[in-house]
């Protein structure tokens, strides 16, 4: 056979080849299969005050830059988001708004991961906690404790009496619905620092004595979601030292929480669209997701 020939032949051999190596690879990705992801939770979870906002339920409040699409995008997994501002545990089996179905209707047999924060606004706890202790430390300038001195032991008594129960409760319903799934319980990143930053108060105007109280309160927080998680067979995501540093006192592109006053998004008192990344990243890391 001519040598031009062979060349031909030989070039027409390769290109087949290829082709079909291509095709053998297309076929392995499409049958690939990939996570049915279903996000739950509160506006910590939905990244309420974070842009792009989700048009598909403004009453959420729901971004469409919040973790849960983070992890969705880079995982490639299939995602529900079902998370919604304002959320509390009660809400994962009972609507919360009309038409907003009861968040684990959205799980089911074929769920292989569930990630959510959840607690938070129960008995009122973050909103009531930041308001009486912003207002109080206001009214006193920044000096003692006069939001513990006044408040004492009652958000952590709530937290213990109604929250912890009710997160355990709600944790089993989760299981209930998703027997197969992998879910994740993600712990608050924190809000304020462990001391006083004077620098802070007229962003986080919280008397320099009650700095503590609040991060006690918070503490005591994540403290039974943790333990509520583990009781319940969930992995719980320890935000304590990933996001130590990062709090509402910190400068823009440091913190992960935006402040009560002069912050930068809709909703203060809540993650950023750096926090939520970073809440995305830390929950792959613990859970092993690439």
């Amino acid at each position: 056979m001519p040598k031009h020939a062979v060349r031909r032949v030989m070039t027409a051999t390769a290109a087949a080849v290829g082709t079909l190596a291509l095709s053998a690879t297309a076929a392995a990705a499409d049958t690939t299969p990939s996570l049915d992801y279903v996000a739950l939770g509160d506006s910590y979870s939905a990244g309420s005050g974070v842009l792009p906002v989700d048009p598909t339920n403004l009453l959420c409040l729901r971004s469409t830059a919040n973790y849960p699409h983070v992890i969705a995008s880079r995982t490639g997994a299939r995602l529900d988001d079902v998370t919604c501002g304002a959320a509390e545990t009660k809400h994962f089996t009972q609507a919360q708004y009309p038409g907003v179905a009861p968040q684990v209707d959205a799980l089911g047999a074929g769920t292989d991961l569930v990630t959510l924060t959840i607690g938070g606004n129960d008995n009122g706890t973050f909103i009531n906690a930041v308001t009486a202790c912003g207002t109080a430390g206001l009214l006193s300038g920044g000096k003692g404790s006069p939001c513990k001195d006044k408040h004492g032991t009652s958000f952590d008594d709530q937290i213990e009496a109604n929250t912890y129960p009710a997160l355990k409760e709600a944790l089993r319903a989760v299981r209930a619905k998703a027997p197969n799934a992998r879910v994740a319980a993600l712990g608050y990143p924190w809000i304020v620092p462990a001391t006083a930053d004077p620098s802070c108060f007229l962003k986080l105007p919280v008397a320099s004595g009650d700095v503590p109280y609040l991060r006690g309160i918070q503490a005591h927080l994540n403290a039974v979601v943790r333990r509520a998680a583990e009781e319940t067979g969930v992995t719980y995501v320890d935000f304590a030292g990933a996001s130590e540093g990062h709090d509402a006192c910190k400068a823009a592109g440091t913190r992960w929480i935006e402040p009560l006053l002069f912050g930068r998004n809709l909703v203060p008192v809540h993650p950023n669209a750096l926090g939520e990344r970073r809440m995305a990243e830390h929950t792959m890391d613990v859970l092993g997701l690439g």
